[in-house]
């Protein structure tokens, strides 16, 4: 339970929003999982168990690094899934499957299109800190570049602004810049958005008549 990285890695890469017990964030987002996890694990209700592998047997789960075994009755495989191999799916066409997979993250401009795929878009893979918010938001640029509202650059200038996304969160995030999370700048993104759009991001005043 003790991670081996730093909480600007944490808070960067995203993981710090799914602690598992009641956290605040640094900008006030609550995330609750268990009232009394830490609790349970003390009381040994819950039990912490790290393996490279482990397997299933006829009464419940065999750990195999010591051979242990753990008789229950039901099991819950929670294993996730796969989001990058989810869109390669999608293309017949190996090319394409190639340009939507291209490491170290999957390389969309305004974190919604592929720039040699304009013709698909992708709403919610990327994560911000408000992904409800994050994702009407990209919807409405969708919707805006469908109609023509929106212009794109060439193909070589939305490549190179994916190259730039990739080396920002390669040097916040560091071995998790591979998660499409970009909470640390969701309110710059949230400006390029509207300024594509056409649109004046809406700001609060400060005393002194400046916008914050």
């Amino acid at each position: 339970m003790v991670p081996q990285h730093s909480l600007l890695n944490d808070f960067s890469s995203g993981l710090v929003l799914y602690m598992p017990y009641p956290t605040t964030s640094l900008i006030g987002f609550v995330y609750a999982i268990s009232d009394n996890f830490f609790d349970a694990v003390d009381k040994g209700s819950i039990k912490l168990k790290k393996s490279p592998s482990f397997e299933f047997y006829e009464k419940g789960i065999l750990i195999g690094d010591d051979n242990t075994h753990i008789e229950e009755g039901v099991v819950i495989f929670a294993i996730g899934f796969n989001g990058v191999d989810k869109l390669e799916r999608v293309f017949e066409s190996q090319t394409f499957r190639h340009y939507i997979t291209d490491p170290p993250r999957v390389p969309l401009y305004r974190e919604s299109i592929h720039p040699r795929i304009p013709q698909l878009a992708v709403v919610g893979f990327s994560d911000g800190l408000s992904s409800l918010y994050t994702s009407e938001m990209r919807c409405r640029w969708v919707a805006a570049l469908l109609e023509g509202a929106v212009k794109l650059p060439s193909v070589k200038e939305m490549q190179k602004d994916v190259v730039r996304w990739d080396e920002y969160m390669k040097q916040s995030s560091g071995e998790f810049h591979s998660r499409s999370f970009f909470g640390g700048i969701e309110i710059w993104y949230n400006d390029l958005l509207c300024k594509d759009m056409g649109m004046n991001p809406t700001r609060k005043k400060r005393t002194d008549g400046t916008y914050l």
